[in-house]
């Protein structure tokens, strides 16, 4: 699993290269210098989270199928199309600072069976500057623990459930009937979910509760990296991204389904590992030529990944299984990534001089709304 966040980086400062460079993606490629704000007024709320009502443990979940549609709150109307219009939230200049995620891609796990204990947990997560959310989690952080395991490893997921609605869980890496283990865990109860991990890639896991929509854009997601037979070679840093989506509701509460349910996906933040420009605030420091590997998944709900670290092309990629392998005949490499929501990939690069790298999502319309970073090779300084 990820280990603990670092703290922030208070001297680092971002150069007039990157500024210009967020002003380019701001203004659709323009080259007007102008520094951004990085501050976004959040569209129109609609309700806010519905819960979902209680069932038995083992109940399967409606959820897992898309057959369900949400309950209306009795705090702010109904979730669906006619959803009453709630408050639209402002930053809170009193919230809580976010708490960065390690973004290093945890080690392999020792052994061939893993017990993993993963409690459901609510809690209230500043997700960027000033806006806070109350979201319903997998081990306490958005996204889950990233689990990274070998190709023909057992895995077994203890979940207790410390929320107040049903939750349920579902691997992707698993093989396994729906109502079997996809089942709703009611308040209080206690499930182990058991996978045999048969096919190498990276993988999402999401709550599947009815709507499963609502339960994903408030934060029940994650990744599991499978190793390929004889597992991955060694290089120099490794980086686990997660990008996802963030539908606003009140300050301090759950996701708005309704927003997040439009049939025209408009997010307030697109963010890497939870939190809108996290790792612009904080660079991830790579070695100048040295091999950098990145597992990424798209968790949506909604929206496609375009991935691209500006400066660099990625000589290896591996998506969905499909691998363009370095040093091939033809001497092909990629540029960027696409990624549809529950998909993912392995890609490396090599930074070739010192400097600073963009990372983003190529649809720069999502890059002012959080999905940006900066990778710092060496000392981040440019050659003369």
């Amino acid at each position: 699993m990820n280990g603990p966040a670092r703290p922030r980086h208070a001297g680092r400062r971002i150069g007039g290269g990157i500024a210009l460079f967020a002003a380019i993606a701001l203004a659709g490629c323009s080259t007007a210098g102008a520094t951004p704000t990085w501050t976004f007024p959040p569209a129109s709320a609609g309700a806010a989270a519905a819960a979902a009502s209680a069932a038995p443990a083992g109940t399967p979940s409606p959820g897992a199928s898309g057959a369900s549609s949400v309950s209306p709150s009795p705090a702010t109307g109904t979730g669906g199309g006619g959803a009453s219009v709630a408050a639209a939230p402002v930053a809170d200049p009193n919230a809580p600072a976010y708490v960065l995620r390690d973004a290093t891609a945890p080690a392999l796990m020792t052994g061939t069976v893993h017990d993993i204990d993963m409690p459901i947990i609510e809690k209230d997560i500043t997700v960027a500057k000033g806006f806070v959310v109350h979201a319903w989690t997998f081990g306490g952080t958005v996204p889950g623990p990233t689990i990274r395991v070998h190709l023909g490893d057992t895995v077994r997921i203890h979940l207790t459930n410390e929320g107040k609605m049903n939750h349920s869980i579902d691997f992707h890496a698993s093989q396994t009937a729906w109502n079997r283990q996809m089942v709703d865990i009611a308040p209080g109860a206690t499930f182990t979910y058991t996978f045999t991990a048969d096919y190498a890639g990276v993988w999402m896991y999401h709550c599947g509760t009815a709507p499963a929509l609502l339960h994903i854009a408030n934060g029940m997601f994650g990744m599991v990296i499978v190793e390929p037979k004889g597992g991955l070679k060694p290089v120099d840093k490794e980086i686990a991204l997660v990008q996802s989506e963030w539908y606003l509701g009140a300050q301090g509460q759950p996701a708005d389904y309704a927003k997040a349910n439009a049939a025209a996906a408009a997010p307030d933040f697109v963010v890497f590992n939870g939190v809108a420009f996290q790792y612009k605030d904080n660079p991830i420091d790579v070695p100048v030529k040295g091999r950098v590997r990145v597992f990424l998944l798209d968790a949506g709900p909604n929206l496609d990944s375009s991935f691209h670290v500006v400066g660099t092309i990625f000589d290896s990629v591996v998506k969905e299984g499909v691998a363009l392998l370095r040093g091939n005949a033809g001497g092909w490499g990629s540029q960027a990534v696409d990624l549809s929501p529950a998909q993912g990939a392995i890609m490396e690069f090599s930074p070739q001089e010192p400097g600073l790298y963009v990372m983003v999502t190529h649809a720069f319309n999502l890059v002012g709304r959080g999905a940006m970073g900066i990778i710092q090779a060496g000392d981040g300084k440019p050659l003369p």
